[in-house]
C-alpha cells in the first residue's frame, strides 16, 4: 500500500493472508457470519490483553474497574467481569447487567447525578456501593435503607478544585453537576454515622480522553493529595479510594499513544506516599474507553458511489445514527475523521479522497470526510476501527427508525 490513510493506529491492524482479522476471525468470515450489516464487533483477545498490559504497567495495589458506560454490551461486562476488580454503572439498566455478572455487589459502584428514589432503592436493596453526588442524595440513600432495614454502603464524589488538563472532557473542576465541593467534603463526612450509611471511600474523576502523559500524573498526584487532606481533617478512615482514569486512546492523526510506563511509575510513588500514612486503604483506577476502545470495529456496507460536483460520496447503511462519535457529534469542536478503510480493500492504494456518509436526512450524517481510501463500489464495507468504546449506546438509534446494528463478541 504506496499511499495507505494517514493514521498511525492502522499500524496495529491484525492482518493475516492479506485479510483484516477481528477476534482472529477473517472480516469477509464474520461479516458472513453475522449476515447483515451495519454491525459492531469486539475482540475479545484485544481486550483481554489491554487489561493485562494494565496489570502490567500499574502498581500491583491499584484495583482496576471497568466504567460500564463504555460499552454496556452484556457479553463484553460478563468477559471484563472475569478480568477487572470491580465495575462502576450509571444507571439502572446498567446496574442489573453488571448484578448478573459474578462480581460481588460491593464491587459494583452506582455513579451520576440525579439518581432517582427508586434508582436508590434498588442500589440499597442490592447492596451496591452508590456514589452520592449531593447532601440531598446521601439523605435520600439513608431514607431508603430505613424504609428497607438495610446499611446503604455509600461513597461520596469528590468534585475537586482542580481539573484534568488536556482532557477530552473535563469532569472535575469549576462549577459542575458532579460530585460534591472538596471543600464541603469534610462537613458532610461528619454526618454520613449519624445518617445511619456506610462509609465506602471516596470516588475523584476529574476528566477523560487524556493523551498526556504529564497532565494524567499531576492529576493523579492532586487526587491522592485531596485524599489525604480530607481524612486528616477529618479524622475519617478512608476505606477505598477511586482517583478515576482519564487514560486516552489515539483516534485522529498525530496523536500518539500515552506511555503507560511512565505513568505506572509515577503511580507508584503515591501509592506507597498515601500507604505511609493509610496502610489498609484501597485504591481503584476507573477506566472505560481505555480498555474497549480499540478493541472495536463498526462495519457498514456501501449502497452507492456518487459524484457531486467533483467530489466523490460513498453512501452507506450506516451513519451517525449508530455511530455518533465518529460523525463528530459526541464533543468535538471541530470534526476529526476516526480511522476509516474499505475492509475488503486494505491492501490497495489508498488512491482517491471520498467523503463517507450514511442514509440519513442531515449533513450531519458523516462517517469520514474527503478521507484518502482504496477505491470503494457498492458491496464494499466501510470499516470504522477505535469504535469499541461510546458506540452503539451513546448514538441516537431512533432518529429516523433504522434497524439497530447487530453486536458481537469475538
Amino acid at each position: 500500500m504506496n499511499n495507505p490513510p494517514q493514521h498511525a493506529v492502522l499500524e496495529s491492524l491484525d492482518v493475516k493472508d492479506g485479510c483484516l482479522q477481528i477476534g482472529g476471525m477473517p472480516l469477509t468470515r464474520l461479516v458472513q457470519r453475522v449476515g447483515t450489516t451495519p454491525f459492531y464487533a469486539y475482540d475479545r483477545k484485544k481486550i483481554s490483553e489491554r487489561v493485562a498490559l494494565l496489570r502490567r504497567s500499574m502498581p500491583p495495589e491499584i484495583q482496576l474497574y471497568y466504567a460500564m458506560k463504555a460499552n454496556p454490551m452484556p457479553a463484553v461486562v460478563q468477559h471484563l467481569a472475569k478480568l477487572v476488580d470491580g465495575m462502576d454503572v450509571a444507571s439502572l439498566g446498567e446496574m442489573k447487567v453488571a448484578l448478573d455478572t459474578p462480581l460481588s455487589p460491593h464491587r459494583i459502584s452506582f455513579t451520576g447525578p440525579g439518581k432517582k428514589l427508586e434508582e436508590l432503592r434498588s442500589a440499597v436493596a442490592s447492596d451496591v456501593i452508590i456514589n452520592v453526588e449531593s447532601a440531598s442524595e446521601m439523605e435520600r440513600a439513608a431514607q431508603c435503607g430505613e424504609e428497607l432495614g438495610m446499611l446503604p454502603q455509600v461513597s461520596i464524589r469528590v468534585n475537586p478544585d482542580f481539573e484534568l488538563q488536556s482532557s477530552g472532557m473535563k469532569m472535575g473542576g469549576g462549577a459542575k453537576p458532579f460530585g460534591i465541593d472538596a471543600e464541603q467534603v469534610p462537613s458532610l463526612l461528619q454526618h454520613v454515622g449519624t445518617l445511619g450509611l456506610n462509609f465506602a471511600g471516596l470516588h475523584v474523576f476529574s476528566g477523560s480522553q487524556n493523551l498526556n502523559t504529564s497532565a494524567i500524573c499531576e492529576a493523579q498526584e492532586k487526587t491522592i493529595r485531596l485524599a489525604i487532606e480530607i481524612a486528616l481533617q477529618t479524622g475519617v478512615a478512608i476505606p477505598r479510594l477511586n482517583i478515576g482514569g482519564g487514560l486516552g486512546v489515539p483516534y485522529f492523526p498525530g496523536q500518539q499513544p500515552l506511555d503507560l510506563a511512565v505513568v505506572g511509575k509515577h503511580l507508584h510513588g503515591l501509592v506507597h506516599e498515601i500507604r505511609q500514612i493509610f496502610p489498609r486503604i484501597e485504591i481503584a483506577m476507573e477506566l472505560g474507553r481505555y480498555i474497549v476502545a480499540e478493541a472495536g470495529i463498526y462495519v457498514c456496507r456501501v449502497v452507492e458511489r456518487k459524484i457531486s460536483r467533483g467530489q466523490i460520496f460513498l453512501v452507506t447503511d450506516g451513519g451517525m445514527h449508530h455511530h455518533l462519535a465518529a460523525s463528530g457529534n459526541l464533543g468535538q469542536v471541530i470534526r476529526k475523521n476516526f480511522p476509516v478503510l474499505i475492509g475488503n480493500k486494505i491492501h490497495q492504494d489508498a488512491d482517491e479522497v471520498a467523503t463517507i456518509v450514511g442514509p440519513l436526512c442531515t449533513p450531519l450524517d458523516i462517517l469520514a470526510e474527503q478521507i484518502p481510501v482504496a477505491r470503494a463500489c457498492p458491496g464494499d464495507w466501510v470499516v470504522v476501527l477505535q469504535s469499541g468504546a461510546y458506540g452503539l449506546t451513546a448514538s441516537p438509534v431512533a432518529f429516523l427508525n433504522h434497524p439497530e446494528p447487530v453486536e458481537v463478541l469475538v
